[in-house]
């Protein structure tokens, strides 16, 4: 099940079938491509994604799964990917709150989120080592990145799960807090993005997606920054921006 309240203009996408630990088939998958639309359409300025119960996401739902049968690429390439494509696209500042188990697919939805804050209890690696599947939804990605070759093969052959403390020291993710602590420092971040300059963020959320997916340069980075601001110049946020600071006020922006 999936739950989506939008209040003041931040999106809240629930992952709420705690007793499967928010493991997410097919219909969720539908479903939660389905919240992101629909806070899309309703122009919210900043979003969390959170899982209810003791667990983030602890991936695919397989208690149903006849693996003779399974549609590996219809799952995957047909629900998987899009989604996160569009979670990575989300035309506002994404935040997610990563506790427990953060696995497979729920690792996924974690590497298309903009901000990650990750719970100490938190759990993030490889569980496929006794499935006889491989890590998937951009986990070997993440892994080599971050971690490089070696740890993310160690990871991946035992089947380990780093502790939310270990992830972030490696450099997974955002920031650690305790697990008690996680879910309200997130909403006060995304609460901070949505009374900001939504769309200055949203630029540079695309410069930071060009240098990751399409390996930019120094030089081609720069000249982005500077296209970029030219576009802002015309923003009703730039110029509350510059007056404010002038003025030695504080800004009061709202996303035009």
């Amino acid at each position: 099940m999936i739950d989506l309240t939008i209040d003041e203009n931040i999106a809240e996408v629930v992952l709420n079938d705690p007793d499967k630990l928010n493991a997410l088939d097919e219909g969720a998958l539908v479903a939660l491509d389905a919240a992101f639309s629909e806070a899309e359409e309703e122009g919210v300025r900043a979003l969390v994604l959170r899982g209810e119960g003791r667990a983030f996401c602890a991936g695919r739902d397989i208690a149903g799964v006849d693996p003779v049968t399974d549609d590996v690429s219809g799952y995957l390439a047909g629900l998987v990917t899009p989604l996160m494509q569009k979670m990575s696209a989300f035309p506002a500042p994404t935040f997610a709150v990563a506790h427990g188990a953060c696995l497979g697919v729920g690792l996924g939805l974690l590497i298309a989120t903009d901000v990650v804050y990750v719970a100490d209890n938190a759990k993030i690696g490889s569980p496929f080592a006794t499935l006889g599947a491989s890590l998937d939804s951009g986990g070997h990605a993440l892994f080599v990145e971050r971690l490089g070759a070696h740890r993310a093969l160690d990871l991946i052959y035992t089947g380990r799960l780093m502790s939310g403390e270990e992830a972030i020291a490696a450099g997974l993710f955002s920031r650690v807090f305790p697990a008690d602590e996680v879910l309200e420092a997130t909403r006060a971040a995304a609460r901070a993005a949505a009374s900001g300059a939504t769309r200055a963020f949203v630029a540079s959320k695309r410069i930071v997606q060009r240098l990751r997916d399409d390996r930019i340069g120094l030089w081609e980075s720069i000249a982005a920054e500077t296209d970029t601001q030219e576009a802002l110049r015309d923003t009703d946020d730039y110029r509350e921006g510059f007056s404010a600071f002038q003025q030695k006020r504080k800004p009061g922006f709202t996303g035009r």
